[in-house]
């Protein structure tokens, strides 16, 4: 698989199209005669993104409703199903027999629907969206879709069933539904500011939960409970969280990184309570016309925040942030574009007004699965290289073996990493850490 050969005519042409929102192709979706239709939505996934995706979709005009819920956890899904129901009382319709609890709830629930949301822990994102999609079901999921190479290339395979199917798939980077951002990314790649030769992107901030251990724990629940400091489950906040700004270099660059290195540690967060995963990462995307993106993320109380992002061209720069930024300069300094930062859609609710759209009047798209997925993977080599401290190919990381996921999901199964005799969990050390084993 050469994802490489992916052409920049190709890739600005389809974002293009999305961006300005219109779809790739047009045809009449089996169910759907009228924007009159109900469509039955199910809930994979109900923790705090799932309760606000979930929201979002039933904020939408569209004749929608949730029929099905399916968690983990029962009282993650009781949660949400009480705040749901409680805001949004006629679009809810979930009895207590599509309520489904367990590692296996997700099948039963997609069955029920014909547009499911899935908002797990990303670690599951692969296995889930191949059951939507094999199901011939619809789906918008967050971001990341995969933890690991073996989970992006299920999400590609799916990606391109969705395709024939002529599934709508949309992605939860929402900065792509962003009107600043597709305001200045189009002006980009329509050459405002030259060749995109250098750029920076972070996100730089503090620490996220923690969970405190209970007695009665197996190392399963804790670990799930727990799921940011797990890479099974998280993939690392290179992966989890600044995949938004690692898809904004791509975007911008209209193509991926051939290689990618980098540093990186747990320099500030340490301790039993944060898992094995680095706070700090700070890597080198190379893409193939040797133009190098800076990335760099990290998670330290007490220090300054940024999450934003800058490029440098040929003939200017710019900067764009999610607080509505998008600005163009030249290198004489000369404004030569400064988008409005008031009065602008919120795009978690954009993704879901045009998601819904589309199915309602059997419309498609389907970029954003593969995109999504190949964004996800720059970050999962970002974290490859910072753990090992090697230059990591992209096609080589593409086309490893290393997954991540237990051999046997149940709450009496081991995860593949386990605390030490003193409740620590082993953490990369650059020089020792195989990439492609682990």
């Amino acid at each position: 698989m050469n994802t490489l050969n992916l052409q920049r005519r190709d890739f600005l042409k389809a974002s293009a199209a999305i961006a300005g929102g219109t779809m790739l192709s047009s045809l009449p979706l089996m169910g759907y005669s009228s924007v009159n239709d109900t469509i039955k939505i199910a809930l994979i996934g109900c923790g705090g993104r799932g309760s606000g995706a979930i929201d979002q979709a039933l904020s939408t005009k569209f004749n929608v409703k949730l029929v099905a819920m399916a968690d983990a956890f029962k009282d993650r899904l009781d949660d949400c199903f009480k705040n749901t129901s409680e805001k949004h009382k006629e679009k809810v319709d979930v009895p207590e027999d599509h309520q489904f609890i367990g590692f296996d709830a997700y099948a039963k629930a997609i069955a029920l629907a014909d547009v499911v949301i899935l908002a797990t822990p990303p670690g599951f994102r692969p296995i889930h969206f191949e059951e939507a999609i094999k199901q011939g079901k619809h789906v918008f999921m967050e971001k990341p879709v995969a933890v690991d190479a073996p989970g992006v290339r299920k999400v590609l395979a799916a990606a391109e069933e969705a395709k024939k199917k002529k599934l709508n798939v949309v992605v939860g980077l929402q900065r792509r539904y962003q009107l600043n951002y597709r305001e200045t990314i189009k002006r980009i790649q329509d050459g405002a500011i030259g060749d995109i030769v250098s750029g920076q992107v972070y996100w730089n901030s503090g620490g996220v939960w923690v969970h405190p251990r209970k007695p009665e724990q197996t190392e399963m629940e804790y670990q799930m409970r727990n799921w940011y400091y797990f890479n099974w489950l998280c993939g690392d906040h290179i992966v989890e969280q600044h995949v938004h700004n690692i898809d904004i270099a791509n975007w911008v660059k209209g193509s991926y990184p051939v290689s990618i290195q980098g540093t990186g540690s747990q320099a500030w967060r340490k301790g039993k309570d944060y898992g094995e995963i680095y706070d700090n990462h700070a890597v080198e995307l190379t893409y193939a016309d040797g133009a190098v993106i800076y990335s760099q993320c990290r998670h330290f109380e007490g220090t300054s925040n940024r999450v934003d992002e800058t490029f440098q061209g040929t003939k200017g720069r710019t900067f764009l942030s999610a607080s509505n930024v998008g600005r163009l300069w030249d290198w004489k300094g000369n404004m030569l574009f400064n988008h409005p930062t008031k009065g602008q859609a919120n795009p978690y609710q954009t993704e879901h007004d045009e998601l819904f759209e589309s199915i309602s009047k059997g419309e498609y798209k389907f970029w954003d699965a593969e995109r999504g997925a190949l964004s996800t993977l720059t970050g999962i080599i970002g974290r490859y290289a910072t753990y090992s401290g090697q230059v990591i190919k992209w096609e080589e990381a593409l086309n490893a073996n290393n997954s991540l996921m237990p051999d046997n999901l149940a709450w009496d199964a081991k995860p593949k990493v386990l605390p030490d005799k003193n409740g620590l969990y082993p953490v990369a050390q650059p020089g020792l850490f195989q990439w492609d084993k682990a």
